[in-house]
């Protein structure tokens, strides 16, 4: 199964390219996984939340990058995982290509996933394994720019006020939220809606 998707980042093209690289950085934006183990520069051990309705799937195996071609800025990571509870397992191969555009850099992502075990009755739902990768890269591109302007790396537009305000540490300031697992209603509610829009010729 064949993915492609795509998101913004507010950044030069090289800058975007090291943060994205940055994957103890960036995990926290992804939602529903959390780091375990930096086994070396290339490869790292994690798990992965997904709930689907009154399903969840949790994921947990390693992710390295084979391929990183600084000058193309492209990278490809293969990531492979069993479930917890012994369903089955997933490989994905995640090839990602940024590119500069007007304001920040363009980033491609095409996916390939092959599902096993009972778990592989998720993939003959094209669609719903397509909306749940397209709900994924956009929670994971809204945390990753609060975590950049949390860092500092963007700026915000300051609210003017009569009085000026105390200078506030980093250690004051609260640490951008982690982002969450994708939640079935809501998911099931976005699939929903893209299968009238196919039906009714209100999409693609």
């Amino acid at each position: 199964m064949d993915i492609k998707n795509s998101f913004e980042v507010p950044l030069p093209v090289e800058e975007a390219w090291r943060t994205l690289l940055d994957i103890k950085r960036i995990a926290p934006c992804m939602p529903g996984a959390e780091l375990l183990e930096v086994v070396d520069p290339k490869t790292y051990k994690g798990k992965v939340s997904v709930r689907l309705g009154p399903v969840a799937l949790l994921f947990v195996g390693t992710a390295r990058f084979e391929e990183i071609e600084e000058q193309a800025y492209r990278a490809r990571v293969r990531a492979q995982g069993n479930d917890s509870k012994g369903r089955g397992g997933a490989i994905g191969i995640v090839t990602f290509v940024l590119s500069p555009i007007a304001g920040g850099t363009k980033v491609n992502v095409d996916t390939n996933v092959n599902l096993s075990g009972s778990v592989a009755q998720y993939g003959r739902a094209t669609g719903i394994i397509h909306d749940v990768a397209t709900q994924i890269i956009a929670q994971f591109s809204t945390a990753l720019r609060a975590m950049l302007v949390h860092e500092g790396a963007l700026s915000v537009t300051p609210v003017l006020s009569a009085a000026p305000t105390a200078p506030t540490s980093e250690l004051d300031s609260p640490a951008p939220p982690r982002a969450k697992p994708i939640a079935g209603v809501s998911l099931m509610l976005r699939v929903l809606l893209n299968v009238l829009r196919r039906l009714f010729g209100g999409g693609p």
